[in-house]
């Protein structure tokens, strides 16, 4: 009778799925209720809207008789921000343990691209109104909000106050489960397929940093009168922050598939961040501005859509090389 020896390798991947979690201490639970709590204030708002509530919807507003693609959008950032309940009980709840990798990844993923410049963006905001920069537009007065003010505050709070709740959540949660895979330097170099698809990754983010700095300096080609108009530092930040992520993503990606001594986790933290940013507010700007505009103005030009597109390409690209990265040290 043979026996058939069992490579490490299966053992320690068949022992990572099986490991029970680890107790969940004070912070985390605190790190949940906080999450939890943060999606409060937009979830009441767009249900009360969805109902048909104009709290916080000032007079003359689009959004007081709002259209099919109104009420969809809607309906799908509820789901969204509903999502990041589910997210928060994934990542604090045993059963989160087992749920395969890439229902995880692919929603935090997301939510990562969705939050992460609006965590620079609004603290970067309220510092710009504090210094006294205003928050008015360079040009002529604009048309009436279609929001109060006080809605942007509330929901932006909240969205900031999710990001770092979630951060603090994924973080120890992929450390365990996925350590082995950002431990260490990134090794050797990917096939050359793959350095390919980082290096248009990082021509397409170098190309969205240069136009998005240019917006973000005051530039006005490509852009309408209204945006030309419109123009303020609070905006600038917005368009220097998209930049610089679209930027990060290309630049990881190609740290990532030359390989060397470079420490893993940076690289890939890179790509995590910038390709998420840029592929997820890429997708979203894009989609959304083939519809009808908020605030009743102008929709974005030709030369905007094209940005969003590239912004949306180089975060493809980038999680391409990333995932590929990923798959190179999964243990056989």
């Amino acid at each position: 009778m043979t026996t058939r020896a069992v490579h490490p390798s299966t053992y320690e991947t068949h022992r990572e799925t099986r490991r029970p979690a680890p107790a969940l201490g004070t912070g985390g639970r605190i790190l949940r209720a906080v999450a939890l709590t943060a999606t409060v204030p937009y979830l009441v708002l767009k249900t009360a809207w969805l109902a048909g509530s104009r709290i916080g919807i000032p007079d003359g507003s689009v959004l007081l008789d709002p259209g099919p693609f109104l009420m969809a959008a809607n309906a799908v950032t509820v789901a969204m921000d509903a999502c990041v309940v589910l997210l928060a009980l994934l990542l604090t709840r045993p059963w989160g343990r087992r749920v395969p990798a890439w229902t995880l990844t692919v929603p935090v993923f997301v939510a990562t691209g969705l939050l992460t410049p609006i965590l620079l963006g609004f603290p970067g905001q309220l510092l710009i109104r504090a210094l006294g920069f205003g928050a008015e537009p360079v040009g002529e007065a604009v048309r009436e909000p279609f929001l109060d003010p006080w809605v942007f505050n509330v929901v932006y709070a909240g969205f900031t106050v999710q990001g770092l709740a979630l951060a603090g959540l994924f973080v120890p949660y992929a450390r365990e489960r996925w350590g082995r895979r950002w431990q260490g330097v990134t090794g050797a170099r990917l096939p050359s397929p793959t350095g390919v698809v980082a290096a248009a990754a990082a021509t397409a983010g170098l190309a969205i940093a240069v136009v998005y700095g240019y917006w973000a300096c005051g530039g006005a080609a490509g852009l309408g009168a209204e945006s030309v108009a419109a123009y303020s530092v609070e905006r600038a930040l917005v368009s220097a922050l998209h930049g610089t992520c679209a930027l990060a993503a290309g630049v990881g990606a190609v740290l990532l598939a030359r390989g060397g001594a470079f420490a893993a986790r940076w690289p890939l933290g890179l790509v995590w961040i910038g390709a998420a940013a840029a592929l997820s507010w890429g997708s979203w700007m894009l989609i959304t501005s083939f519809g009808p505009q908020l605030d009743g103005g102008e929709g974005p030009s030709a030369a905007v859509q094209l940005a969003y597109a590239d912004q949306m390409i180089t975060g493809l690209l980038a999680a391409a090389v990333l995932i590929r990265f990923l798959t190179a040290r999964r243990p056989a």
